[in-house]
């Protein structure tokens, strides 16, 4: 059974390739500290049936209603969360040991009640039973171009398969819900083109961007009659940033660089940085902030899109290791709108303007979901495995949730040095 077949939720789902070595964690359920096991069957069963979803473990009847949670393999799920919490819970789903017949819905209602799921009391025990960030992830300059190479060198056709043809992996801008595939990659140039603009990007100008991906701003940018410098880590992007940028006779607009942001020469009339910073960690988050001061020149400006979440979660967020930064994005953190604000004003930077889109981050990974659940055949060619694409299908549902929930937020903010006392026209 491949992930594009439609799937019952009582149905148990291919056990993937849990017993592989590329998936060891996997192999079999880890022993839980005495009694936890026990604790986490009452804390969970307790928690979901109280929820508004249809729940089922094992041969029991299903009870309540909403999006289902069947667990195939009760005791194998308990025990995976009580050794290591969300992560567990996430990979049991790789493991194939739970399913349900809406999995975003699931999970936006898991999201929308994070905090009701534990007992006020046993939060403060959080610390027994999450593990903290491993220290091979800190993303110094050998630690992130790891980390980039364990996400975005994957490959450059996987990500074809479920991004437009735009190769746009950010939050797209659209004019009407519910989003359609058709409209997504008009959607993506509406989102680089309202960058563009707070940056003031025209003929003539100097453009630096931190984060090239695929090279479609860049591509935007330079059309515009910009002189553009983007960097990357990632050697697949760049390779096929140059050969899209070639192929459009943009090349000699366009330098695409190899370069680590702490790397970076000279300054420009505007710096552009797309959903980067969320790569960046939050120790070097004052780095980052004073690379983007020291790269833009006087009276330029700096426009920036981040995913954003809460304070207080981000701050739970930044001492754990999660099942996102274990499978997906290693090193990765989510910054708040407050840290962002601190950390500019640390580097001399002034935000003056600011503008959040959630709902449309919601669609767009609909749309990306949607599309490589119908590709699961061509990326099983590419040599994914199936607990691959259970664990991509976890992740895109996983980041759906969030901005349903309202638990995520994206934002577009417009920054300056603070020494100007107006925003330069």
């Amino acid at each position: 059974m491949t992930l594009s077949l439609p799937r019952t939720a009582d149905e148990p789902a291919q056990r993937c390739s849990a017993e592989t070595p590329a998936w060891p964690d996997l192999t079999r359920p880890p022993t839980a500290p005495w009694g936890h096991a026990a604790v986490a069957r009452r804390l969970i069963r307790r928690a979901v049936t109280a929820l508004p979803l249809r729940c089922r473990f094992g041969a029991e009847p299903p009870s309540g209603s909403g999006p289902s949670l069947t667990v195939h393999e009760p005791e194998a799920f308990f025990r995976r969360i009580a050794a290591y919490g969300l992560i567990g819970f996430g990979e049991s789903y790789m493991a194939g040991e739970w399913d349900s017949d809406d999995l975003t819905g699931l999970l936006t209602v898991l999201t929308a009640h994070v905090d009701e799921l534990v007992p006020a009391p046993l939060r403060r025990l959080r610390g027994a039973w999450v593990r903290p960030r491993p220290e091979a992830e800190l993303n110094s300059r050998a630690g992130a171009r790891r980390n980039v190479r364990r996400h975005y060198d994957l490959s450059n056709e996987l990500f074809a398969l479920f991004l437009d043809e735009t190769l746009s992996y950010s939050s797209a801008v659209f004019t009407s819900f519910p989003a359609r595939h058709e409209s997504l990659p008009a959607a993506q140039h509406r989102k680089i083109d309202r960058l563009l603009d707070l940056a003031c990007v025209g003929p003539g100008k100097s453009v630096l961007e931190i984060g090239t991906g695929w090279g479609e701003l860049a591509l935007r940018a330079a059309a515009r009659g910009a002189r553009v410098t983007t960097v990357t880590l990632s050697a697949e992007q760049r390779h096929l940033a140059r050969r899209r940028i070639a192929a459009a006779g943009l090349a000699d607009r366009v330098d695409v660089q190899l370069r680590d942001y702490r790397d970076l020469e000279g300054r420009y009339d505007a710096v552009v940085s797309v959903e980067m910073i969320e790569a960046v960690g939050r120790d070097f988050w004052p780095t980052y902030f004073a690379a983007l001061r020291d790269a833009v020149a006087p009276g330029g400006r700096i426009a920036l899109q981040s995913i954003t979440m809460g304070h207080e979660q981000m701050l739970r967020t930044a001492r754990t290791h999660t099942w996102i930064a274990k499978y997906v994005f290693p090193g990765g953190l989510i910054p708040s709108r407050e840290a962002i604000e601190t950390h500019a004003a640390g580097a001399g930077l002034r935000i003056v303007s600011d503008q959040g889109y959630g709902d449309h981050y919601a669609q767009t990974l609909r749309l990306w979901r949607e599309r490589f659940l119908q590709r699961a055949e061509a990326v099983e060619a590419l040599g994914f495995d199936a607990t691959f694409r259970r664990m991509w299908e976890f992740y895109l549902a996983y980041s759906e949730a969030g901005f349903r929930a309202r638990y995520l937020d994206v934002r577009q903010m417009l920054l300056i040095q603070d020494v100007f006392e107006e925003v330069p026209q």
